[in-house]
């Protein structure tokens, strides 16, 4: 399964994506490209691909949209200051042809901050309740601590990523080498 992870730099990224991997998050610097993981989950290989968010790597967005099965998109909570910014570049990608119909994560990251504005909030002013030819979902979490994101237990599972994951991976069946969806949510 493919995922692909944008957001504007400094959103939280490749903090979230290094959770996800169960990996050391203290080094973490800015990506000027990308960076690739796989990720197991409940029987699925999850490749996802993390693209840099800053302003001048946003126009190759577009060469990585093929064959996604799902796209998370990642805000930064405390920064009502580009808001309006990150949700132009939401919209964009929900207009994208190659995007048309791929099922939506949206992580309302940094809710340990306290000017994080709520999940509810941002859903609320980037009208994600306008979005009908796909299925969406917005969760409040905090890459740095793992909350919303992880949740530990005997194997290491995350929700609502893995969640969302498995249900996206019940969607599709695997037949030559593609995906195929076989009905929704």
């Amino acid at each position: 399964m493919r995922i692909l992870l944008l957001g504007l730099d400094n959103a939280g990224k490749t903090t979230l994506l290094k959770q996800l991997a169960s990996e050391d998050i203290n080094t973490i610097t800015p990506t000027q490209g990308f960076n690739i993981k796989s990720v197991q989950a409940h029987g699925l290989k999850l490749n996802v691909w993390d693209i840099g968010g800053q302003r001048k790597i946003r126009q190759y967005w577009r060469n990585y949209f093929e064959s996604t099965n799902l796209l998370i998109y990642v805000i930064d909570s405390a920064d009502k200051k580009r808001f309006e910014e990150t949700g132009q570049e939401l919209a964009e990608l929900i207009e994208e042809e190659k995007l048309i119909g791929v099922p939506v994560l949206i992580f309302a990251n940094k809710q340990d901050l306290l000017t994080a504005a709520p999940a509810a909030d941002i859903a609320e002013g980037l009208n994600l309740h306008t979005y009908r030819d796909r299925v969406w979902q917005i969760q409040a979490c905090s890459a740095l601590s793992g909350e919303g994101v992880q949740v530990k237990s005997s194997l290491t599972l995350s929700f609502p990523f893995f969640t969302c994951a498995r249900r996206i991976g019940s969607l599709y069946m695997q037949r030559e080498g593609s995906f195929i969806p076989i009905h929704s949510w």
